[in-house]
């Protein structure tokens, strides 16, 4: 179908504070993708399908034209670059902060600072606009055990509530960047596709006003 719109999501949090958007936008998916096997999952409207990737694939499956239109986390889009991409809507939805996080009992530190974090990009720009030179480690999960075991005096991450580094003995340092979900379009389809993302986009940004 040449007008058909294919939307990425993640699972999780994402999806589902995206979900009441979509519904405003008269887009109800079929399956719920936690429970489903399936990637590519049809909805109520034979024009719109969703694919379900994970979070940090979402810009590429966008910028490379897999899909015309996305959701991903400024915190994925700041370290994808935004290379071919538009980002004409906040979502306003699924906040939280990305944080420099160090040990309550901090010793006192000195010498180049070994950092912790998935966020390479982020990181590297962040502290070079501090004029500070760190090495950087990349870990792709449990963040939060690089200091405890020595590995890193300090972790890059996105915090929510904050309980689980209070749970191991670290706490928030320094602020880095505000989160929350982007409404992304592949530049390609905003011209071959123009009308029917627009509309989308108008009903999603009228969604996002009404739960604001």
């Amino acid at each position: 179908m040449q007008n058909r719109l294919t939307i990425a999501l993640s699972k999780g949090r994402i999806f589902k504070e995206t979900l009441p958007l979509l519904a405003h936008a008269g887009i109800e998916p079929a399956e719920d993708p936690e429970t489903s096997r399936k990637l590519i999952l049809s909805t109520n409207r034979e024009d719109v399908r969703l694919i379900i990737v994970r979070a940090s694939d979402v810009p590429t499956y966008v910028q490379y034209g897999g899909a015309d239109l996305g959701v991903a986390g400024k915190d994925v889009l700041m370290e994808h670059g935004g290379d071919g991409l538009y980002e004409p809507l906040d979502l306003r939805i699924a906040r939280c902060r990305l944080m420099v996080a160090g040990p309550v009992d901090e010793p006192h530190l000195s010498g180049r600072l070994r950092i912790a974090t998935k966020f390479v990009r982020s990181t590297r720009q962040y502290y070079a606009r501090q004029g500070q030179q760190v090495e950087i480690i990349k870990l792709y999960g449990s963040m939060e055990l690089a200091p405890l075991v020595g590995l890193a005096d300090r972790i890059v991450d996105v915090v929510d509530t904050g309980n689980t580094l209070r749970a191991n003995g670290l706490q928030p340092r320094e602020h880095i960047a505000d989160i929350s979900s982007q409404l992304i379009v592949n530049r390609a389809s905003m011209k071959m596709k123009h009308q029917a993302v627009t509309e989308f986009i108008h009903c999603i940004e009228e969604a996002v006003e009404r739960h604001a």
